[in-house]
């Protein structure tokens, strides 16, 4: 199977998001910078993977994708980090892949807030006093948002490669 040299840069960047956001909760604007440029850069050549051919798509799609999420920021539930990549992956997949991702992001965050709630045995009631701190797991206080929206992509497309539904 061929893989294109778009969907390679595609998923080293999914890749390269995953592991910063695992490894220190950061994402540095370069990422973010870096993967904007290659999104439009396959959309003005018309070389994206997800079928997003022209350039107005690809800023429709980030556009899309930082208002979407603009709000959580506003209300401290979400980092800057996360508003961005799900703006670059608008530009990358197109506005109309959003509500589907974030929806599967959104299951996955829960579960791993769960999982982190149990692990460390924090209360329910902890969350919601004011002023304390969050549950913390391995020195860590908050859920890589951003890996939860990129793995998926991640898994997916490797599956799609496997069945030869993308190229």
């Amino acid at each position: 199977m061929k893989i294109s040299a778009a969907l390679l840069i595609f998923m080293l960047w999914c890749a390269w998001v995953a592991i910063c956001d695992c490894r220190s909760r950061r994402i540095s604007n370069a990422c973010v910078v870096i993967g904007l440029i290659a999104a439009f850069a396959c959309a003005s050549s018309r070389a994206n993977p997800f079928g997003i051919i022209l350039l107005w798509q690809s800023a429709a799609g980030a556009a899309v994708g930082l208002v979407a999420l603009l709000p959580f920021f506003a209300l401290g539930v979400m980092g800057a980090a996360d508003v961005k990549v799900f703006a670059v992956l608008g530009a990358w997949c197109g506005f109309h892949a959003l509500l589907g991702l974030w929806a599967v992001a959104s299951v996955l965050a829960g579960l791993h807030a769960l999982w982190t709630l149990i692990a460390t045995r924090t209360r329910l009631a902890v969350l919601f006093r004011r002023r304390s701190p969050t549950f913390e797991l391995a020195g860590r206080r908050s859920t890589p948002f951003a890996t939860c929206l990129t793995a998926p992509l991640i898994v997916w497309l490797a599956a799609q490669l496997v069945v030869g539904g993308v190229r």
